[in-house]
């Protein structure tokens, strides 16, 4: 297929050059597309149907056998080989079982290792089962195959409940609740790949995104839709959307939250509105001889009409001074003139009207403004009156006030604002489909900055409450949509691991109680007996390069997290002993299996093997005891195989304890 597009030849077939430009990118883009990536199989499974799709089965017609994998390949003759696993004809591979067959009589699964086929699984669907359910050898096989390099696509791999909210309908927005490892990031992506396949003219015109907490996690998961042949989903955190501004300083946690909140949008529109003076004098348009005058009570009502309507004030500024010259068109009309619509362009380009039209209703630059309210207390006490108490109104003022836009010290939470901001000055452009990962850590301005980007399209919103660590993580999936502007989302909720082994998430599990009281907890189907380890240790250091040399002997990656104070004296160590190990960000490879995590960018990333630094120093690193629980609950599930747990100080007493019924 790829050697067919490469041999085009398109000397003849297009009118210009520029026509010629676009085709050939066109051909590239499809080369690219096409190109063979090693360790990943084209298919994974076949499917036996009893009867040809769509025959009526009372004719018997004999069913086919459809090969299913990440692409659709096709022979020489254009006969298809290979079935896109999006296709509905693939859907059964996932869905059908022995109580509901889907008319499939057999299904396959194949087994590769290295990129080479070397075993395959039947499952005969319409025979009656006899005892239990028995898991597929192959699917754990796949499942439980070591993590080294970015994150890999689970087509092989979904289950049911996944592959329904895959293949739900564009026009709904859907929120995934899901513990760690239920593959709800997996689930977020392969969204992504099936709505572009079903939907993909509509798609290609609106745009698609993929939102993560930060770059690391996002480099971890850059390769999936590649390998299933899309190539130009956009990925972004949530600070790439906003960054109008150089970000140059930090808030404090208190400052963060009362400029993460929602009500803070109501006193920005009132900041912004307060620009517009109701006029007092009235305008004089000179046209050649005559002149038109138009009272001041008549500028008012235009002005008041405008604001009556609460279209973007950027919007009313562009109308203004149409409208301010369609009345004096009526004055000439009434006059016995005929103008027609390039007097009225011309009116609106008087001096006189775009005087008033300055005077009344000025352009306003966002970032001035937010600067203005965070530094100007009476303006802020103004606009805010009612909104913000006197001691929120004092958190958020800067204690030495900036002179101008480039001289502010910007944090994250002021460039949100700032594009709360402009937004209220310009609509923001909205894409078709948007993904939103590890949603629960979003502050309510932030989903509202997210919400903008989908505002006429889609969301797949992706997270678990009991992971959220920032001070404003939200607790409500209902609340976090009503900010995002999805409140008819319809909520999932994935219970089912396929990650984290048994024995650690019955461990981590005991925290959910005292962080998260109410949040179903995780059943994994990984057993793996001897997974948890806890070491008692007074030489922290030599303990977890020792940990480390242990998990090492083993095939796939190592994950050594530890609280971000810890990192730097552990980094010491690893490389006093001669250990080499990577960023987070930093692909794993054969001769690179071991990364060095602060507790901090654990999030979303995963390990065959974690050791775990000091659980109650990861704990005291945050704020507050909940949000240090949280935390420690990333961290406890971000291994695969094993974990290894150091401590010298006492385990938490909530880890100590058995969980509660």
């Amino acid at each position: 297929m790829r050697e067919d597009v490469q041999s085009l030849d398109i000397r003849d077939v297009t009118a210009n050059w520029v026509n010629a430009a676009v085709l050939e990118r066109q051909i590239d883009d499809r080369i690219k597309a096409l190109a063979d990536l090693s360790h990943t199989p084209l298919f994974f499974g076949r499917l036996d149907y009893l009867h040809a799709p769509g025959a009526d089965k009372a004719e018997g017609a004999e069913g086919e056998s459809f090969y299913i994998g990440r692409r659709h390949v096709h022979d020489a003759d254009g006969d298809p080989m290979v079935i896109d696993w999006r296709a509905p004809v693939s859907q059964p591979f996932y869905r059908a079982s022995p109580k509901d067959p889907m008319d499939v009589g057999l299904r396959r699964r194949f087994g590769y290792t290295g990129g080479e086929l070397t075993a395959y699984e039947d499952e005969h669907l319409t025979e009656a089962p006899a005892g239990p359910a028995q898991t597929s050898k192959l699917l754990q096989a796949e499942i439980e195959r070591p993590r080294v390099g970015p994150m890999r696509d689970i087509v092989a791999t979904i289950q049911p409940e996944q592959d329904e909210i895959v293949r739900a309908d564009l026009s709904g927005s859907v929120c995934v609740q899901g513990g760690p490892g239920t593959g709800k990031t997996a689930v977020g992506l392969h969204r992504v790949a099936y709505l572009l396949y079903a939907h993909r003219d509509r798609l290609a015109r609106t745009g698609t995104l993929v939102i993560g907490p930060n770059k690391s996690f996002l480099h971890y998961i850059e390769q999936v839709l590649p390998a299933l042949g899309e190539l130009d989903v956009k990925q972004a955190t949530v600070d790439d959307l906003v960054a109008r501004v150089e970000v140059r300083a930090t808030d404090s946690a208190p400052a963060a939250v009362v400029k993460g909140d929602a009500r803070m949008a109501e006193v920005l529109r009132r900041a912004l509105r307060s620009h517009v003076t109701i006029p007092t004098e009235p305008v004089m348009v000179v046209r050649g001889s005559r002149r038109w005058r138009i009272p001041a009570y008549e500028l008012e009502e235009i002005v008041q009409e405008l604001l009556n309507r609460d279209i973007r004030y950027g919007a009313a500024h562009d109308a203004l001074p149409q409208r301010i010259a369609h009345t004096v068109l009526v004055r000439m009309e009434q006059s016995g003139e005929a103008p027609d619509d390039r007097v009225q362009d011309a009116v609106a380009r008087n001096p006189a009207v775009k005087a008033a039209v300055k005077a009344v209703w000025p352009e306003v630059d966002p970032a001035k403004l937010v600067l203005r309210l965070l530094s100007d207390a009476d303006f802020l006490a103004e606009h805010a009156d009612g909104i913000l108490t006197a001691d929120e109104q004092k958190t958020v003022l800067a204690e030495k006030p900036a002179r101008s836009v480039k001289s502010a010290k910007w944090s994250l939470a002021d460039a949100v604002l700032i594009d709360e901001a402009g937004d209220l000055i310009a609509r923001t452009h909205s894409l078709g489909h948007v993904v939103l990962d590890e949603a629960q850590d979003l502050s309510p301005m932030q989903y509202r900055a997210v919400g903008r980007r989908c505002s006429t399209g889609s969301a797949t919103i992706l997270g678990d409450l009991a992971q959220g660590t920032t001070p404003w993580a939200t607790s409500s999936w209902a609340e976090a949509l009503t900010h995002l502007g999805k409140a008819g989302a319809h909520v999932e909720e994935l219970t089912a691991g396929f990650r984290v082994p048994r024995e650690v998430i019955a461990y981590a599990s005991r925290l959910l109680p005292h962080m998260s009281p109410g949040l179903a907890a995780v059943s994994s189907v990984r057993e793996n007996p001897g997974s948890l380890s806890l070491r008692t240790t007074d030489d922290l250091d030599g303990a977890a390069v020792t940990a480390c040399r242990d998990s090492l002997r083993h095939e796939g990656s190592t994950g050594l997290i530890a609280a971000d104070a810890r990192i730097p004296a552990l980094a010491e160590a690893l490389t006093a002993a001669g250990l080499a190990y990577l960023n987070p960000g930093e692909e794993t490879t054969a001769d690179a299996r071991l990364t060095l995590v602060p507790a901090s960018l654990a999030k979303g990333l995963e390990y065959d093997y974690v050791v775990l630094d000091e659980p109650a120093a990861v704990v005291d690193g945050e704020p507050d005891e909940r949000t240090g629980l949280r935390r420690l609950y990333v961290a406890l599930t971000r291994a695969v195989s094993g974990l290894i747990i150091n401590h010298h100080a006492p385990v938490p007493e909530q880890l100590a304890a058995p969980a509660a019924a």
